[in-house]
């Protein structure tokens, strides 16, 4: 009975389309075969070492009386040489194909071809789309076309995607199996990743980090469609969409569960700046401007005033503080200080 459950079972999943080893984009088909061809390496050394553990158990077992027995062999060297350099020779080949692999598959290096066979057009201008991983749900903003949206994207099919990734609270992944493999979301950092869908279709997109208590909700739509349907896409989107400025992005990043699909027909200017900037409500300094004050050997004294109280709420209600730096813009100067009270240090960052 169990034999005919466990058989039932594999011609059941003999028809499942494993779509991580059977991916519609160029880049995740690539990474496949590198899975592959890793594996097959690999197993021409674990499958000749669990058949010689078997034969050997069997073939010297104590029962048998016909196996050479021979107490104080301890060396052969041709059998050395065998047992060593086999898997050095796989070791080598594993090796060379990973450097190949690492630098060829690198998500920050523009696509150079659309698909196997087929180069990248000169003509073909990549689609730029930015991704927030929030608690808990995706934002993503598409520059050129003016549009954001929530758990949903799409992208035309056999046109190259530059993607940038950044995070509000927490490291997460962005992870559509069908496009590519997974890519770090990091608040106050941005990463990118350069991809290609080549089959229309609807496929899942989702995080693959734990990040809390909504982590297993963020799931968005990714759709692949022709430059026209991706055209309408576009339209309907601003036809029908809010305004995502700071308020709304603020409003936004609160935590929240399973959020439905909400579209937004227009984003305030600077707004993907000021969120990898971790800056968004122009009370606290940006990240940036930190890094110039620091690296021009710091505000001194004068940055202790700087520092202010902010205050969040939690799912459930509690209250939660922490110091932050408090924006020191404007208009007329960076800092907001004028040079002759700004110590040494702080008047040269000023100045630069």
């Amino acid at each position: 009975m169990a034999w005919g459950s466990a058989l039932a079972a594999s011609f059941a999943l003999s028809g499942c389309d494993l779509l991580v080893m059977n991916p519609h984009g160029d880049i995740a088909k690539q990474q496949a075969s590198l899975i592959v061809a890793s594996t097959l390496l690999m197993l021409l050394i674990i499958v000749p070492v669990i058949a010689l553990t078997l034969y050997f158990a069997y073939r010297y077992r104590q029962s048998n009386t016909e196996a050479t027995y021979a107490p104080d062999w301890d060396h052969s060297t041709r059998l050395e040489l065998v047992i060593w350099g086999a898997p050095l020779l796989i070791i080598i080949a594993l090796g060379a194909i990973t450097w190949i692999s690492t630098h060829k598959l690198d998500p920050f290096r523009p696509l150079d071809r659309i698909a196997e066979g087929k180069p990248l057009p000169a003509d073909v201008k990549p689609l730029e789309v930015y991704a927030v991983a929030m608690d808990w749900k995706w934002l993503f903003i598409y520059p050129e076309q003016g549009i954001a949206l929530v758990n949903e994207m799409a992208v035309p099919v056999d046109r190259p995607v530059n993607f940038k990734f950044t995070s509000t609270s927490v490291m997460n992944t962005f992870y559509v199996p069908a496009l590519a493999g997974m890519i770090y979301a990091m608040p106050g950092m941005q990463t990118q990743l350069h991809a290609v869908i080549n089959k229309p279709g609807e496929y899942l997109g989702m995080s693959a980090h734990y990040s809390g208590a909504g982590f297993s909700g963020m799931q968005f739509k990714f759709h692949g469609l022709s430059d026209a349907e991706f055209a309408r896409w576009v339209e309907s989107n601003k036809a029908g969409g809010e305004s995502l400025t700071r308020a709304a992005y603020l409003k936004l990043e609160e935590p929240s569960i399973k959020d439905p699909v909400r579209r937004f027909a227009n984003v305030e200017a600077g707004l993907w700046g000021a969120i990898v900037d971790r800056c968004v409500d122009g009370k606290k300094m940006c990240s940036s401007t930190m890094m110039a004050i620091d690296a021009a050997g710091g505000a001194g004294k004068g940055g202790v005033a700087s520092t202010m109280r902010s205050g969040w709420r939690d799912l459930d209600g509690t209250r939660r503080e922490r110091t932050v730096v408090a924006g020191l813009c404007t208009p007329t100067n960076p800092l907001g200080l004028p040079l002759e009270t700004a110590d040494a240090s702080m008047a040269e960052a000023i100045k630069n």
